[in-house]
């Protein structure tokens, strides 16, 4: 059978992490806390309630949702000056960033990240034949903010992707080095949208402040969330984003009919309100966070520093051989980021054992 497979993708695998019933699976940074069971109690009601309409569209513009969002995000990162006009939401972040390549990217364009940092960034970009540059960050992980001015004055990118706190390593961007990619962004003929990526942003350090608090000062920034970590909801897929109106009316014009099923904005209405429950065991997981890096530097391994709920360490000499030996004792961590280097999402204070022993024998 021949099909006229465009020739980019002939050979090409689907992007996907390791799915195994493993004692620990730490991989791919989900909550490792279900649910309490009257959140799931009142998510159940709302999706019967939706179910009743099912006959009918929903609410293509899920002007609800997006008010709930506004109001969360008010709460969680003080954003009081948002309104629905400013919220965007899709299935999980990920359609989020298709919607903003869509709009802004495209053959002739180019969107620049800063390498190493989320690995489905070029599949966007692939996705909207649009060229995806990368520029290094230094060894300790941080944007060069002077390179990535002269960068983007030099290659005038129509997106600037950077993930704060960044995956995989969890480095935080200071809101100084977000003013210094909108001062280089402002230069572009043409106008560049610079994209914060946020999808860690509840697990960063106390005094972190998000980068949707600038929004008023940049009209061509827009900050990224989801729903998939904080929330421990990555099974209801729900990611949103903050920016100025005509940011959010150009993803309006690119989205596909009623992409958000009535299933979808009641359980994520359901969760939002019931946001200080899901997240009870935020400042858990922070902790166990750092006991984590704390024991990791203690054995010797250089460890990024992280606001995130995971942990970037190594070097090893055979990383393949240490992911192999820890998932034979139950634990799945991620081969990901530089070369020699490991990843490992936190879990519960009991998987979180389980990989220190792990470990701890796959390297004796």
């Amino acid at each position: 059978m021949t099909l006229p497979l465009r020739p980019e993708l002939i050979g090409l695998e689907p992007y996907g992490a390791p799915q195994l019933d493993v004692a620990a699976r730490l991989n791919v940074n989900e909550n490792p806390y279900a649910p309490p069971p009257s959140v799931v109690d009142a998510i159940a009601q709302a999706v019967r309630k939706a179910a009743e309409g099912l006959n009918r569209y929903p609410d293509r513009d899920f002007t609800s949702l997006r008010a709930d969002l506004a109001r969360y995000l008010a709460a969680e990162s003080y954003v009081d000056f948002v309104e629905v006009r400013n919220v965007w939401a899709a299935n999980g972040s990920n359609e989020v960033m298709l919607h903003l390549h869509q709009a802004f990217g495209g053959p002739g364009r180019r969107v620049l990240s800063f390498a190493p940092t989320y690995s489905m960034y070029p599949e966007y970009a692939r996705d909207t034949v649009t060229d995806y540059v990368t520029l290094p960050r230094r060894e300790d992980f941080t944007l060069d903010i002077d390179a990535a001015q002269a960068a983007i004055r030099e290659m005038e990118p129509s997106l600037v992707l950077v993930a704060s706190p960044n995956n995989p390593t969890g480095t935080a961007l200071s809101l100084d080095d977000v003013r210094g990619l909108m001062a280089a962004a402002d230069d572009v003929e043409g106008g560049c949208v610079v994209v914060v990526d946020e999808a860690y942003a509840e697990f960063r350090r106390s005094g972190v402040p998000s980068a949707a608090t600038i929004i008023p000062e940049h009209p061509n920034l827009a900050v990224s969330r989801t729903m998939s970590k904080a929330f421990a909801l990555a099974g209801g897929r729900l990611g949103y984003l903050v920016a100025h109106e005509p940011v959010i009316d150009a993803l309006r014009v690119v989205r596909l009919p009623y992409h958000l099923s009535a299933v979808t904005q009641a359980v994520a209405r359901a969760a939002l309100a019931h946001h200080r429950e899901l997240q009870a065991q935020v400042d858990e997981i922070r902790a166990e966070r750092d006991d984590t890096v704390a024991w990791l530097t203690d054995q010797g391994y250089t460890v990024a520093e992280t606001d995130a709920n995971f942990a970037l360490f190594g070097p090893f000499e055979d990383r393949e051989r240490v992911f192999e030996g820890l998932l034979d004792r139950g634990v799945l961590i991620r081969v990901t980021g530089p070369e020699g280097w490991l990843r490992v999402s936190i879990g519960t204070p009991q998987e979180m054992a389980l990989f220190r022993s792990a470990l701890l024998e796959v390297t004796a």
